[in-house]
């Protein structure tokens, strides 16, 4: 058969399709393990580090153990150990419990026995269910190029509009009082959140200035409104709220008074589902992450910086403004000037540490409430300060936020740089 001039048209049949390539190495599940697992080396290894400059600082702190360093170094080395020993077994069983007594407790069949026992993860899970909410916050502010150090302010507001529909509504049932009032705390911090996105929009104010001066605005608009006859407690001075009504609070998890871990973790959880679907399988998702690695090349591409920023800042806003929300809602029922010992701030570091990653995040969040959870038994067992935590906390986010320190502590191959490892390109822009 004679083959085909170049101007005769080739049977579709004989068309021969080309090859697919084969997928890359990331596409693979291998592949996402290994990139999992390298994310996630530097976090690990300066959580470690943190733990072990801890541990020299529980060993040089303590009076006794240097003086027997200098007469007799053995025994001072097995103090050493066993003071540190102690102080970390405190605080691990502080966070998660005594894996001992918990087995007790399922055994013997009792409910407040095993109530007992499970109270130091229902604490740490509480602790952890606020930052979870300022850690998506600030993640989400990151992956868009802004630096949202303004969740301390906005989980105020989130907290008083909360705060409001949990008191001022009476005879609804649950199911439509406590959603009103989580919509009500998401509305309060995406307010606070708008401002400081539409200045950044509309005039080019920096973010971070605007919204540090916003924490300060909440700070006190709380303490006045709480000295308002619209929110003031009836036959009180002091500043308190009203009692958020019981169809309005978290129902926790188990009936028992000892567990007060709630409800308002599954909708953190829920919140984290939502972030990571919003950022990597949204439209939308793509334009934040666009604008946050190359705002001009993302103009360029037809994509609006402004409009992308006042709803980053808005979202974010809400996010925090739900942290707030748990915590009213939840086993405190009620609003207080300086109810938040830093929830806000906490969440920088958090988003830090999980590589402004939704699920990176809730690790973190879990980290820090088991620190905190951990912190109080761990001084009524050994003595040791709870200002310990507050170093190991500090320690992890000086090297998270060092990471070719690490790299050149542990002779870990340095990775290269591409772009997408600067968390805030709005920060110092």
């Amino acid at each position: 058969m004679s083959e085909p001039g170049p101007g005769a048209a080739v049977p579709a049949a004989e068309v021969e399709e080309p090859a697919a390539a084969p997928p890359g190495p990331e596409a693979r599940p291998a592949g996402r393990f290994r990139a999992l697992g390298g994310r996630a080396l530097v976090p690990v290894l300066s959580i470690l580090t943190a733990f072990v400059v801890g541990a020299l600082v529980i060993v040089f702190s303590d009076p006794e153990t240097l003086r027997l360093f200098t007469s007799d170094p053995v025994a001072a080395l097995q103090r050493a150990v066993e003071q540190v020993a102690s102080a970390y077994s405190a605080l691990v069983s502080g966070a998660l419990g005594s894996p001992t007594q918990i087995a007790g407790a399922l055994a013997s069949g009792d409910g407040k026995q095993i109530a007992r026992a499970f109270v130091p993860i229902s604490e740490t899970v509480l602790n952890a269910t606020p930052l979870i909410f300022t850690g998506l916050s600030v993640a989400l502010g990151f992956r868009s190029g802004l630096f949202n150090i303004g969740a301390e302010g906005q989980l105020y507001l989130g907290a008083i509009f909360a705060t409001f529909v949990g008191f001022s509504l009476s005879g609804l049932p649950l199911v439509i009082h406590l959603p009103l009032a989580i919509l009500a705390g998401f509305a309060g911090g995406a307010l606070w959140g708008f401002i400081p996105g539409f200045l950044k929009a509309r005039t080019g104010a920096h973010e971070v200035i605007v919204t540090i001066m916003l924490n300060y605005t909440a700070y006190r608009l709380l303490d006045w409104i709480l000295k308002t006859s619209v929110f003031q407690r009836v036959g009180r001075n002091d500043p308190i709220s009203k009692v958020v009504e019981e169809s309005a609070a978290f129902p926790r998890f188990v009936g028992d008074a000892a567990l007060r871990a709630n409800w308002s973790t599954v909708v953190a959880l829920l919140a984290a589902i939502a972030v990571s679907w919003l950022l990597f399988r949204s439209i939308r998702g793509f334009e934040f992450r666009a604008v946050g690695l190359n705002p001009g090349a993302a103009r360029y591409a037809g994509m609006n910086i402004g409009r992308t920023v006042i709803l980053t800042m808005i979202i974010c806003g809400g996010l925090a403004g739900l942290a707030g929300t748990a915590h009213v809602l939840g086993p405190s029922r009620t609003l207080t000037p300086g109810f938040s010992p830093g929830w806000g701030f906490d969440g920088i570091a958090v988003a830090l540490i999980g590589g402004s990653r939704p699920l990176g995040v809730v690790l973190a969040a879990l980290l820090f409430g088991a620190l905190r959870a951990g912190a109080t038994p761990m001084q009524a067992a050994t003595g040791i300060p709870i200002d310990l935590v507050v170093v190991i906390q500090a320690l992890v986010i000086m090297f998270v936020a060092a990471p070719a320190l690490v790299r050149g502590i542990y002779r870990l191959r340095t990775t290269q740089v591409t772009g997408t490892e600067v968390f805030a390109k709005g920060w110092g822009a």
